[in-house]
This record gives structure tokens, sequence and C-alpha cells, in this order.
């Protein structure tokens, strides 16, 4: 069938060849095919809600990483589970940094903090003091509370050896989009990554802290070219993966800032 009222023409969704009965209608085009279908699964085959909701209970952020290379049967698994996100409009315009080991993960930080030591007068209590009338104050007190304390904490840590940017994992992805995209796209892309991984025997931790501070300027420019990242994005996010070096046996309890329902 054919919308009389589509509101953006055909997006490459693929919903009408997922439910045509006859299988007789086929899309080509915009990076899809009748090649990308495949039969959904059973019921029976899916999770319960018990054993989701365990997977869940269990994922805890470790920043403590085994000394142990992540196999490549993992990354590829934990990568296509991510691809199954939804996206505000499809063609998926998520882009994924891939990087694998410990020493690469340490160069990326460590090119990470050189960036920063360059940029510590955004931090400046001149330029926050100048700053204050224009952006509030709400920005001067994350700045000042937050912003300034990590950048000098990330850069004085790394000087003595210590990587607190991407804690030395064996595998780092970046999952960024552009500007046009949904920014909650890249955001729920890591999150489904996280639990597939959680799911493999991994553990993660998201590290938000990167992606807005490679966006503006000039040395932003510079590290993302270096890092073949394919340009600004209004949200983005790091996962790490690894083999935990530690373990946990009671979780903490989370619950939202507020609820409000409406009947």
């Amino acid at each position: 069938m054919v919308s009389d009222n589509p509101a953006f023409g055909c997006i490459a969704c693929g919903h009408c060849m997922a439910i045509c009965p006859e299988n007789a209608v086929t899309v080509n085009g915009r990076t899809l095919s009748e090649s990308d279908l495949f039969e959904i699964p059973s019921a029976e085959e899916s999770a319960s809600f018990e054993s989701l909701y365990n997977l869940l209970k269990r994922r805890r952020s470790v920043r403590e990483f085994k000394n142990i290379e992540i196999e490549e049967d993992k990354i590829n698994k934990i990568i296509e589970a991510s691809s199954t996100s939804p996206m505000g409009i499809p063609p998926s315009d998520v882009n994924l940094l891939i990087i694998k080991g410990k020493n690469k993960n340490r160069e990326f930080a460590e090119d990470f903090c050189s960036m920063l030591e360059k940029m510590k007068w955004l931090v400046s209590w001149w330029f926050l003091a100048f700053m204050r009338p224009f952006w509030g104050k709400s920005n001067d007190e994350l700045f000042r509370g937050f912003i300034k304390p990590m950048i000098n904490l990330f850069t004085a840590r790394m000087r003595e050896g210590e990587n607190l940017v991407t804690y030395d994992a064996p595998l780092a992805i970046y999952f960024y989009a552009s500007q046009y995209a949904d920014p909650a796209d890249p955001i729920i892309a890591a999150t489904t990554a996280m639990y597939a991984a959680e799911s493999l025997g991994l553990s993660t931790c998201m590290i938000g802290s990167v992606h807005p501070l490679i966006q503006q300027g000039a040395l932003a420019s510079k590290f993302r070219e270096k890092y073949k990242i394919k340009g600004k994005s209004r949200e983005g996010l790091i996962v790490l993966f690894g083999y935990p070096a530690v373990k946990y046996k009671k979780g903490v309890k989370r619950s939202f800032c507020s609820e409000t329902t409406i009947n």
C-alpha cells in the first residue's frame, strides 16, 4: 500500500516490505534492499521479562578491566545487536568509531588530554568571569563545578601515567551521529551495545565527558580528523568494554527524579 498522506515520502523504514503478506513489495535504495528482510524470532525464542530484568540489574559501571583482548566474534555481536536500535527517522545516521586494544585506547586518551592541556583557558578564572553574564548561572556552575575539575583531573593523572579517560579498556566504541540526526539515536545505540555486552559476559562503562569537548574549535577539529570522526554531533557517547577485574554481589536500586501519571 502507498500512503495517501506521506509526511516525508519514503524514508526507507522497510515497514511496507515487512508487512506485505504476499512479499510483493520491495524497496531498493537509501541503504535498503529486500535482502535486509529477516524473519522475526518467535515469542518463545525471545527473553522473558524476568530474564531481561535480571540482565538489566546485573549491569554495573566497571572501570577496572582484565588485560584480556575481546574476541572479534563478541565485538561483531555487540555491533550487530546495537544496529537493531530504533531511530528517529531512517536510514540510520549513527557512526561508530571502534578503538580496539589497550594501547590504542591509551593513545586516544593521551591525545585527548594533550588537547585539553591546550584548552585550559576555557576554565581559567578570567574566562569564566567574563562568560558568566552571557551563559548564565547554570552554565557557570557546570564549568566551575564539573568541567574545570574534570579537565584538571584528567590531565594531571595522565601526566602521572594514569588513564582516567578510557581506563586502558580493551575496547571502546564512540557512538555519534551527524548534526541533522535525532540526538537520541547514538545514545540509544550505545545503550543497546552496553546491554548486549553484558549478555556476553563483558562489563561496560559509559563515558560522556569526551564528546562535548571535541565538537568546537580548531584543536577539536584536528582531533576528529586524526581519528576519522566524520564531523560534529549534537550528542555522542563512548562505551568502554572489557572483562571485569572486579565482581559485584549487590546492586544499588535506582529511581526516577519524578513520575507524573495522567489518566
